[in-house]
C-alpha cells in the first residue's frame, strides 16, 4: 500500500485540513447546503482512488470528538484549506483556523428522517414542505445529531436532525426518503383552561352542602268536608316516616275489632305499597260486631272519616 506525506493511501482518502467559513470566499451559495470546498490536490489524490460518487466525506474535530459528513462543491480552495458552511462548522465546534479531519466514506441511502425545527416559526411558513424540500436538494447527507440551516425570506431556520435510517449518517441522493416532524423546541403543551365558574347552585329540591332540607311527609294537613261544614275530627298529622308509620285515629263507634283491622291495614301499607281506603271494613261479614250502645249514634249525621272505606252522601 502506497502512502505519502498527504495521508494518500491505496484505497482511501485522509487528510486534516485548516477550516474556514465561506464568507472568507465569494461563496454565499455554501451556506445553503452541506458541500465543501477543497484544494485542488484532493481532487487529484481522489482521482487516483477507487471511490463511490457522488464523493462523501465525515468531518471530524479530534479535539471534541465531534463528527459530522458532507458533500463537495468544487476544488478551488488554497492547498491545507477548506471553505465550509458556517453552521457546519458550529455543528463541529470549529472556529475559524482550527484543524478538522477530512475522510472520503461511503454511506447508505437514507429511508427515513426526523426532523424537529428549533422554533415553532417555521411551521408558520405557508408551505414548509415545499421549502424543506428545496433546500435539501442542496444537501448530500443527513447526519444525526446536527441542525441543518434552511434559509427562507430573509430569515434561518435551524433543524435538528434526531434520527435517520437505516444509519446514524445516511445519503439523500436520488433516494426516496420518507420525513417525519417532532415537536419544535420552542412548543409548548396547551394549559388545560381553570375554570372560574362558582359552583354549581343545588336544584329546587336538592339539599345544597351544609344546609337541612326538610324531608317531604305525604298526607299531611287538615281534612275539610266537602259540604262546607266544619269538621270535628282533625286526624293528627303524619310521623317524618311517612305513610309507613300513619295510623289515623279510630272514633268511640268503632270497637277493637276496628281498632285491629285499622293495624292490619297500616301493616300492608308499610310494605311500600300505597292502598286506597281499607279493604278490611269491607270484609266484615255482618255489623252485629258493634256493640248495642252505639244504636242511637247512627241516627246522628255521620262524621267524615278519612281512609276507612265508607261512603257519605253529599246532600249533607
Amino acid at each position: 500500500m502506497f502512502f505519502d506525506g498527504y495521508g494518500y493511501h491505496g484505497t482511501s482518502f485522509e487528510q486534516t485540513y485548516r477550516c474556514y467559513p465561506a464568507s472568507f470566499i465569494d461563496k454565499p451559495q455554501i451556506e445553503n447546503g452541506d458541500k465543501i470546498i477543497m484544494p485542488p490536490s484532493a481532487l487529484d489524490r481522489l482521482a487516483s482512488l477507487h471511490i463511490d460518487y457522488p464523493m462523501l466525506f465525515e468531518l471530524r474535530n479530534a479535539a471534541t470528538e465531534r463528527v459530522s459528513h458532507c458533500g463537495v462543491l468544487e476544488f478551488i480552495a488554497e492547498e491545507g484549506m477548506i471553505y465550509m458552511p458556517y453552521w457546519m462548522m458550529e455543528n463541529l465546534l470549529l472556529q475559524e483556523g482550527d484543524f478538522v479531519r477530512v475522510k472520503n466514506v461511503a454511506l447508505p441511502k437514507g429511508t427515513y428522517v426526523k426532523l424537529q425545527p428549533h422554533t415553532k416559526d417555521f411551521l408558520d411558513i405557508s408551505n414548509p414542505k415545499a421549502i424543506l424540500e428545496t433546500t435539501l436538494r442542496n444537501f448530500s447527507c443527513l447526519t444525526t445529531g446536527d441542525s441543518i440551516m434552511v434559509a427562507y425570506n430573509n430569515k434561518k431556520y435551524y433543524i435538528d436532525i434526531i434520527e435517520t435510517k437505516p444509519s446514524n449518517a445516511i445519503s439523500i441522493i436520488e433516494t426516496d426518503c420518507e420525513v417525519d416532524f417532532a415537536p419544535p423546541l420552542d412548543y409548548k403543551e396547551p394549559e388545560k383552561p381553570v375554570s372560574n365558574l362558582p359552583s354549581k347552585a343545588p336544584f329546587e329540591g336538592q339539599e345544597a352542602p351544609g344546609e337541612a332540607v326538610p324531608k317531604f311527609n305525604p298526607f299531611t294537613g287538615s281534612g275539610r268536608r266537602l259540604d262546607g261544614k266544619p269538621l270535628k275530627y282533625d286526624p293528627p298529622p303524619a310521623s317524618s316516616s311517612g305513610l309507613k308509620d300513619k295510623k289515623p285515629e279510630v272514633s268511640n263507634t268503632h270497637d277493637q275489632s276496628s281498632s285491629t283491622s285499622s293495624t292490619q291495614n297500616a301493616s300492608r301499607q308499610s310494605q311500600g305499597k300505597l292502598v286506597f281506603g281499607s279493604n278490611t271494613n269491607r270484609n266484615r261479614e255482618t255489623p252485629k260486631q258493634e256493640p248495642a250502645k252505639e244504636e242511637p249514634q247512627k241516627k246522628e249525621e255521620p262524621k267524615f272519616q278519612p281512609f276507612t272505606g265508607k261512603k257519605y252522601s253529599l246532600r249533607g
